[in-house]
């Protein structure tokens, strides 16, 4: 039986960590958190969002941004990432609309895939 979610994965191209973190925990906003000694040794990092691990890891020849796989975040504020993020220089993609929510896409500076979305009050 499934229990829960342990973690997400997403990847970015090696040697990009530096860039990775600033857009994701200063950007974003999200901490970065210690990765276990057995994995220290290893490329990428791990991010914190409420009780949800997010794991940076690295890897070449991907083509992230033919992908439909994401991550959605689920903000309190949509109007506030949205300027956020375009004062990031990130471009924000429309989306289509769902019954009782507001939301909008982007691609982190790797081409994943990211939603931001929130309730409509």
């Amino acid at each position: 039986m499934l229990v829960s979610v342990n973690h997400i994965q997403v990847t970015i191209p090696k040697g990009e960590e530096q860039q990775a973190r600033e857009f994701y925990c200063q950007g974003l906003g999200l901490p970065e958190i210690e990765k276990p000694d057995a994995l220290k040794s290893g490329s990428g990092f791990w991010l914190m969002l409420g009780d949800i691990q997010i794991h940076i890891g690295t890897e070449d020849g991907v083509a992230r941004s033919n992908t439909k796989a994401h991550i959605a975040y689920e903000v309190s504020d949509i109007d506030l990432w949205r300027r956020k993020l375009r004062a990031m220089n990130i471009q924000i993609i429309a989306n289509k609309s769902i019954p009782g929510y507001e939301r909008f896409e982007l691609r982190d500076p790797f081409g994943n895939k990211i939603e931001i979305i929130g309730k409509v009050e």
